[in-house]
């Protein structure tokens, strides 16, 4: 395996390495607090890897949720996730067999690095992606691990830990929008989910509002075609 490729890849991921690392300790923390040890955390974290729906899943799993409820919500948490993996479509298409962990591993932060299209022109560019996905889950099974593991030991408070997701998703779009020119995406996303959110209440905004930015974002990108 290229040695430039595996370090272009760790490098590129480093921002996400520091995120990962905290959110994940306090996943564990949070899920050792709810009676679940360290097998749970690797397994969650390994398996679903959804980090803001493991933080929910634990709210789910100390509930004794139904399959049903736990389906729905799940639907919910990562409808999100439906319209990434639309924009990725025709860069994983040719991944051969890097393509199912490529799809598994499309977090939200993972999506932000590669959403760019941006790849080493030495090495091959699924390899790359594929790598930049692994190395993220590691951070967040390492971070899950370490965060079981602590909570163990010393005694913790986990009153409004929830929040270290949407900092995280504040800290991704933050650096998005420094690193491009182009604010219209980002724009977009924030007037569209505040309409939604005000027309619609916290509790049935998140799909309208994934639904309005698709198609504000598809009309713009016909504009932009035609001109061209």
């Amino acid at each position: 395996m290229n040695r430039k490729l595996i370090k272009q890849a760790f490098l590129k991921t480093l921002p996400v390495l520091a995120g990962y690392i905290v959110l994940g300790i306090g996943f564990g923390i949070l899920l050792r607090n709810a009676g679940y040890g360290v097998l749970w955390a690797f397994a969650m974290s390994a398996f679903i890897y959804a980090g803001s729906m493991q933080y929910v899943g634990v709210s789910l799993l100390t509930g004794g949720a139904s399959v049903i409820t736990t389906a729905l919500t799940t639907i919910m948490v990562n409808a999100r996730h439906l319209f990434y993996s639309i924009s990725m479509v025709d860069r994983y298409k040719d991944a051969g067999k890097y393509r199912p962990y490529l799809i598994f591993a499309l977090t939200d932060e993972t999506y932000s690095l590669l959403s760019d299209g941006h790849a080493p022109s030495e090495g091959d560019p699924s390899l790359y992606r594929f790598l930049v996905s692994l190395f993220n889950q590691s951070y967040w099974v390492t971070g899950s691990v370490l965060g079981s593991l602590i909570g163990a030991v010393l005694p913790f408070s986990t009153k409004g830990i929830e929040f270290s997701m949407t900092a995280l998703f504040i800290a991704s779009f933050t650096e998005q929008w420094l690193c491009t020119h182009d604010h219209v995406p980002a724009l977009t996303g924030l007037l569209s989910t505040l309409v939604c959110l005000l027309v619609l209440g916290p509790g049935r905004f998140l799909i309208p509002a994934m639904l309005l930015i698709t198609l504000v974002l598809t009309l713009l990108r016909g504009r932009e075609e035609a001109v061209t």
